[in-house]
């Protein structure tokens, strides 16, 4: 079977349980539809399953995006020339991006902490492991054809041009999703990001459907349920 679920944001108790709540195997394949690290208590737990799970398809969120930005160059030898070419010859404008990831409102802190734990082989690998998460990924499954991503879609996309976007138009400050729009005839959306309830009070604690568009995000981190849906046959999961 196919499931889909999204926004784990370190949630990793919610996550397990979720894998065997869908009795997870072999021959299922799980998509993430974003925001596996910051807000929730163990980013770097949840990572550090799903890398080891082949079945497991990671689609980035603009999380992922800005901790792998952010780590990435944590990691870098301060010398003149990576001081020039990877932080725009200015380290305070990082240090204020660090700030800015790790406050409340954005929620990195405990992905810093966790990261900053790992032997300096787990941070190389798990940068490279982000960098390895899809942008999109274009699903069939049951009969029916999915777009799955984790905002939305940038503008001017369209299935047969999906590739000509980089992780910016997908995961940027310009995406955005209308959730009173149908996209496609015959083609279902399926995204995260956007808590349900903050769709509409009647989605809290359960998975938004209208308009061919399945939104997924049910606010786990804001102590909400977890949900996921199972491609295949429409069938709805939510742990606590």
């Amino acid at each position: 079977m196919t499931y889909v679920l999204s926004d784990i944001h370190g949630c990793y108790e919610q996550y397990r349980k979720m894998l065997e709540k869908i009795h997870f195997a072999d021959n299922d394949v799980l998509y993430v539809v974003g925001d596996v690290v910051d807000r929730g208590p163990e980013p770097m737990k949840v990572l550090r399953d799903m890398s080891i799970r082949a079945n497991v398809i990671p689609i980035l969120g603009n999380h992922d995006h800005v901790a792998h930005a952010i780590l990435s160059r944590l990691l870098l030898e301060l010398n003149e020339e990576n001081i020039r070419k990877h932080f725009g010859h200015d380290l305070e404008n990082f240090f204020m991006e660090i700030s800015t990831w790790t406050s409340e409102d954005f929620g990195g802190q405990p992905t810093l902490e966790g990261f900053r734990k790992l032997s300096m082989d787990e941070k190389r690998f798990m940068i490279e492991y982000i960098s390895e998460f899809s942008l999109y990924e274009i699903v069939k499954a049951g009969g029916k054809n999915f777009i799955l991503t984790h905002i939305g879609l940038p503008a001017g996309a369209a299935p047969g041009n999906l590739e000509k976007f980089d992780a910016y138009d997908f995961t940027g400050p310009d995406v955005s999703i209308d959730y009173g729009r149908e996209y496609f005839k015959n083609i279902f959306l399926v995204t995260g990001h956007t808590p349900t309830f903050g769709i509409g009070e009647e989605y809290r604690g359960r998975i938004y459907r209208a308009h061919n568009h399945i939104a997924i995000d049910t606010g786990a981190v804001f102590g909400e349920v977890m949900g996921c849906v199972c491609l295949e046959t429409g069938e709805e999961f939510y742990v606590k």
